[in-house]
């Protein structure tokens, strides 16, 4: 049999992992007419505990740049600070960690950039992405679409809350937490965490309006 992956252990996860999970990404934010960092300190003033950082279409020094202060921001905060998609970013902005695709750099790959100590995790569509995903050295799974979504074009059909439950079960008997993301709104986001998440990622939900209200709805709603 082959050696077990290695994984980051630096967080007893699924406890830290926090129910809610707010994705501060650039294009939403441009569309809303709000500066990114505004956002992600409308979202740290609401008390979110953890927070991503994307920022697809960026110059590479111009996100190096937000993500330093966005990081400095959450360590006041008390708060987690999660990068998308780019491990040197992730690595130069001393971020607490990554997220990646399945299609994005590999998680072994990943942690040569990152270290050990940061938090990885991992995009999963499929029952096949997530069985393996399980073998990867990550933190935690996420899942998805849960509903549909216009905010971002995943390719895949919403995977709906029984499958939830059964990506959810099948990550927890490897140690890993899921976190689900796709359309989850005020009204479903308990039934989220009722099948199984450990955390719900949020994106165009908490833009609208007044992101710090929103955002503290959701954590009320998540209580």
């Amino acid at each position: 049999m082959p050696p077990s992956p290695r994984r980051n252990r630096s967080l007893s996860l699924p406890e830290d992992l926090p129910r809610l999970y707010p994705i501060v990404d650039a294009e939403v934010c441009a569309a809303a007419g709000r500066p990114v960092g505004d956002i992600a300190r409308a979202f740290l003033a609401a008390g979110a505990q953890w927070l991503q950082l994307r920022c697809k279409g960026m110059a590479s020094g111009a996100f190096l740049e937000l993500a330093q202060t966005v990081v400095a921001e959450c360590r006041q905060a008390g708060a987690t600070l999660i990068i998308n998609d780019r491990a040197d970013i992730a690595a130069l902005s001393d971020a607490q960690g990554l997220h990646v695709v399945h299609t994005d750099l590999e998680p072994a790959d990943a942690r040569e950039v990152i270290g050990d100590a940061a938090i990885l995790g991992l995009s999963t569509h499929t029952k096949g992405q997530w069985d393996a995903a399980v073998r990867e050295p990550i933190s935690y799974i996420a899942i998805g679409p849960v509903f549909g979504t216009g905010t971002k074009a995943t390719g895949y059909e919403p995977i709906g809350l029984a499958l939830v439950r059964d990506a959810s079960t099948a990550a927890a008997a490897h140690g890993l937490p899921t976190v689900a993301i796709g359309g989850i709104t005020l009204e479903n986001a308990p039934s989220v965490i009722e099948a199984g998440a450990a955390s719900v990622a949020v994106i165009s939900g908490l833009v609208s309006g007044d992101p710090e209200a929103r955002c503290r709805a959701f954590l009320r709603r998540l209580k």
